[in-house]
């Protein structure tokens, strides 16, 4: 049995300079629908043609091409992270809140492969 109970979401996360022209750009591209921008946290979300795929774009002054980060969606971010840690998973730092909006932890798989739970906060 898994530690986490997963939902049916996943949110490829990806390094931009520019959210506004990257989410521009998968539009007229690929077809995909822009959800939000929160221009506070520095994040845009894109609806993919997938059922319960979204690609976020984190905006950085320096993006690292290639830095993919997939990031499941999760109920109780807490329970998990508590199991997971119990089983040693490697976490990187503190669970990180942006209150009203989503709770995220990033971890790692046994080749340093970054991964994230997130957790929504909005009360959709």
């Amino acid at each position: 049995m898994a530690l986490a109970t997963l939902d049916e979401t996943i949110t490829i996360a990806m390094s931009v300079k520019d959210r506004h022209v990257s989410a521009k750009w998968y539009e007229s591209m690929l077809g995909f629908e822009t959800i939000y921008h929160a221009d506070d946290a520095g994040w845009s979300e894109l609806q993919t043609k997938t059922v319960g795929v979204t690609i976020g774009l984190g905006e950085h002054t320096k993006p690292v091409p290639g830095n993919c980060v997939p990031v499941f969606g999760i109920a109780d971010l807490d329970t998990a992270r508590q199991k997971l840690e119990q089983a040693n998973v490697k976490f990187d730092g503190e669970t990180d809140v942006i209150e009203g909006m989503v709770k995220t932890a990033t971890f790692y798989d046994p080749d340093d492969n970054a991964l994230m739970l997130a957790q929504d906060l909005t009360g959709a």
